[in-house]
């Protein structure tokens, strides 16, 4: 994992699992990673690792079971998606938005670049 310097690296762990979660690699009720195990694993400090799991468990997508370790909880893939979506609605498409004024882009190519999506996927 690289890390960018304009965010918390706890918040980019975090991030990255959640990536992780909505692209399958975790599942719900999954057992993640020890703390120490994936501090080793990303060259991070242990402490940092365990900021990332506290935040995830504070938002719902994590879970601790006491002596046995962290879980994707239940339906931390819905938490994730709607929390994602408001970040889409208030950040990102703000400047999509903007992007598609700025290079006259209506709405055939827009349709045309979706279906090209879909055809892809």
């Amino acid at each position: 994992m690289e890390f960018k310097s304009n965010r918390g690296i706890y918040l980019q762990i975090a991030d990255n699992l959640c990536n992780r979660i909505l692209a399958s690699d975790l599942k719900p009720n999954e057992r993640v990673l020890s703390v120490r195990d994936l501090a080793v694993a990303l060259e991070v400090n242990r402490n940092t690792v365990m900021r990332s799991y506290a935040y995830l468990q504070d938002e719902g997508i994590f879970e601790n079971k006491r002596g046995v370790g962290y879980f994707v909880s239940e339906n931390a893939i819905e938490k994730i998606r709607a929390k994602e979506k408001i970040h889409f609605f208030e950040n990102d498409l703000p400047l999509l938005i903007q992007k598609v004024k700025l290079l006259k882009l209506n709405a055939t190519d827009l349709q045309n670049l979706l279906q090209e999506i879909n055809k892809n996927n």
